[in-house]
């Protein structure tokens, strides 16, 4: 890249680090002063500060652990939401700690943040940034507008100009206590924050907002309305930030009360990790598109764990990724990780230069600022949810009412306890969501032996009775886990539907896993069959696969035995149809030698013609594993079965695959085709077992044609019969398939 090159690319990421600061600044002071309001007012000032540290170390520990992308750290309204909430909820109303004592306060609060960047941390390096997808969008959308929602009322005490915290039900009764001027301040901020962007986009709507704000609220007190008017942030912790918690960490080993405060700490810091973890993944995913960057989830949670971790150690609260500032950084130039390095340090130099000018700002200004954002913080799925149930406008009502009514469940236990219980309502809803969904039906398809065969070339007797007795032979494709959710199912299904198959094959071809629960009702399954004379029959149980081994350990193949036990579901309807065939076939010897009078293909042909036609064929004798021709030969033979079975094989991709096409048994015809169009073979044939045929070849059926038209011809119309039978049989089992 050329010089002028690299520096124009530096000058972007200069402005977009710029752009990121002015946007982010008030916002993150607001968030700090969030997170801290429950401790009372002399922590408000401490909250600006704990508001803008994450946006300095997040960045830089960030760097220093090898990112390389322009993606932004920041505070977290949400995790602002629920630090006040660990603060209000566990560590006040549990007094665990004191509010007046400030020191301790915030050693035991800091503590929580620094114990939650080390779960983090784990999560990272335990790699369980993959997990995120398992979240049902419901859940943390329901987390998101909780956050939202709170953070919009907990600022109305500030807006109206309460001085004491008023319940939202009870503000009627305190309506003379509502300082006007203070509200109309608040108010001008939210206009100009909605207007703003209007008149002036190329500014953030927050720099609009403080500045119009602040300057309506002295104006009013420089007019002599400062009684009228709520109070300013007032004095700022000043100087270099200092990792001065380190000590106060240790000093709470010594804590007379060490044990419950440690309980106490390790609840908060889980809920708040699993949240910040969550929420910080999500952002990051996002971030991504917009900076078109592949971030790998495990190394975020990891850098976002150790960055918090050192916050903690200098007084800062959580801090996660910053979408809005990426999103803004990016549009003004920034495209490396030098704008990440210069927002950090656009911050540092406000912390060390601005106190003065912070301490200034009127609160009412921060709470109208933080009410527009947290309208802008309602998740925009919820609203396109809500707007489509008014409307009419789905085709899956029950399902949108189950995204709303997890939405308000998880939301409404933020809201009505704290986001804490709002964390295991969540996982608690994820959990089930995911066995509702995993509990359906196990059976992807139903079908019986008379629609589906195996792909064995039976004669019409054969035929005749599986048409008849088919019926008894049930096949269950399964598919997902069979697990203790599934399995039950599975058993009460195979008893409604097997009532009168003597034969019941479970297809394990698409079940990725097995539990013991599951193992153990299979074994039930085929007790309760093998009472009645039934037989349970299994395919596709991958031998070196897990499913395999827990059948093995547990027991289930070991009963159901080997001869049942099958590679695919082809082979097991074969097994299932000689038995029905043996049963209902007594008169026949099926190791007898054929004659040709014997065969089906040949019906109709008188004595003479047979003793003509014996002129023309040969008999062969084939051993099992012989080739009889290959895939790509010549075609040139017919091959009429009298003795044994012979299987048409096709080579897959992969090494040493192949399929088995069809099996050929005594007393049918395959190669038929040579007769009619002599190409390359489509498929091998292999005899199964020592194989008698008799073999016509196409020279000596051209001289049948010749000399014995009319037994060319009853041949011919003979094999057109046979392929047409196949082609129903083919159509049957496309209609069984496809239905």
């Amino acid at each position: 890249m050329s010089m002028a090159g690299r520096f124009s690319g530096v000058r972007g990421d200069i402005a977009g680090a710029l752009a990121c600061a002015i946007l982010t600044l008030p916002g993150s002071a607001g968030v700090g002063v969030i997170a801290l309001a429950p401790l009372g007012e002399r922590y408000v000032a401490h909250g600006v500060v704990a508001g803008l540290y994450p946006a300095i170390f997040l960045p830089l520990v960030a760097l220093c652990l090898g990112a390389r992308s322009s993606m932004m750290y920041s505070p977290r309204s949400v995790l602002a939401i629920l630090i006040a909430s660990i603060a209000a909820n566990t560590l006040v109303t549990g007094s665990v700690v004191n509010p007046a004592d400030v020191r301790r306060t915030e050693a035991v609060l800091f503590l929580v943040v620094f114990a939650a960047g080390l779960f983090q941390a784990a999560f990272g390096a335990s790699r369980l940034g993959t997990l995120v997808k398992y979240i049902p969008s419901p859940v943390m959308a329901g987390f998101q507008n909780a956050g939202a929602i709170l953070i919009f009322f907990g600022q109305i005490d500030t807006m109206v100009g309460f001085a004491q915290h008023v319940p939202l039900l009870a503000i009627v009764q305190h309506l003379a206590a509502v300082q006007p001027v203070t509200l109309g301040v608040g108010l001008v901020t939210v206009l100009a924050m909605l207007v703003g962007p209007r008149m002036t986009p190329s500014v953030p709507p927050a720099a609009v907002g403080l500045a119009v704000g602040s300057a309506a609220y002295y104006v009013v007190s420089a007019s002599g309305g400062a009684a009228a008017l709520g109070p300013v942030i007032g004095a700022v912790p000043a100087g270099l930030p200092l990792p001065t918690q380190l000590g106060a960490f240790v000093s709470l080993l010594g804590d007379p009360d060490r044990w419950r405060l440690a309980a106490a700490v390790m609840s908060g810091a889980l809920s708040l990790a699993i949240i910040a973890s969550l929420d910080g993944l999500l952002n990051a995913k996002a971030a991504d598109q917009v900076i078109d960057a592949r971030t790998d989830g495990n190394q975020t949670l990891f850098r976002l764990g150790l960055g918090n971790m050192v916050t903690a150690c200098f007084s800062g609260v959580t801090g996660s990724v910053n979408l809005i500032g990426t999103m803004a950084s990016h549009k003004a130039g920034a495209r490396s990780a030098i704008s990440v390095g210069a927002f950090a340090l656009f911050v540092l130099g406000a912390v060390l230069a601005l106190p003065p000018v912070i301490a200034l700002i009127p609160r009412v200004v921060i709470a109208g600022m933080l009410m527009v954002i947290s309208v802008q913080m309602v998740d925009a799925w919820t609203v396109q949810l809500i707007k489509k149930a008014i409307l009419q406008q789905v085709e899956h009502p029950r399902r949108l009412a189950l995204d709303l009514f997890v939405i308000a469940l998880v939301a409404g236990a933020a809201i009505a306890i704290n986001l804490v219980v709002a964390v295991g309502v969540g996982v608690v809803v994820a959990i089930l969501s995911f066995l509702f969904r995993m509990s359906r039906s196990v059976v992807r398809r139903a079908y019986d032996g008379g629609a589906m065969r195996s792909r064995r070339a039976l004669g019409p007797r054969a035929t005749e009775i599986l048409n008849a007795e088919g019926a008894k032979i049930l096949v269950l494709e399964l598919q997902g886990p069979l697990f203790f959710g599934t399995a039950e199912d599975l058993a009460r299904q195979i008893d409604a539907l097997a009532r009168d198959a003597l034969h019941v094959i479970v297809d394990l071809k698409r079940v990725n896993e097995v539990d013991s629960t599951a193992a153990r009702i299979l074994l039930q399954i085929h007790e309760r069959l093998r009472r009645d004379g039934r037989h349970l029959v299994l395919s596709h149980p991958d031998r070196t696969g897990a499913v395999a081994s827990v059948l093995n350990d547990l027991g289930v193949i070991g009963a159901v035995s080997d001869e049942k036990v099958f590679e695919d579901v082809d082979h097991a309807l074969e097994w299932a149809e000689d038995r029905l065939i043996e049963h209902h076939a007594d008169d026949e010897s099926p190791g007898a030698e054929r004659r040709l009078e014997d065969m089906d293909v040949l019906g109709g042909l008188d004595k003479r013609e047979f003793d003509v036609l014996r002129g023309f064929v040969a008999a062969r004798r084939f051993a099992a594993g012989e080739v009889l021709f290959r895939e790509g030969d010549v075609g040139r033979e017919l091959f009429l079965i009298a003795k044994g079975t012979a299987s048409v094989k096709l080579r897959l991709a992969g090494r040493g695959r192949v399929n088995r096409l069809a099996t050929f048994s005594a007393g049918t015809v395959f190669g038929e085709l040579a007769l009619l169009d002599p190409g390359p073979r489509s498929a091998s044939v292999e005899a199964d077992a020592e194989l008698v045929c008799y073999v016509l070849t196409d020279e000596d059926f051209e001289r049948l044609r010749r000399e014995h038209p009319s037994v060319a011809i009853k041949l011919v119309a003979n094999l057109g019969r046979e392929l047409s039978r196949r082609l129903r049989q083919a159509n049957r089992t496309i209609y069984q398939l496809e239905g």
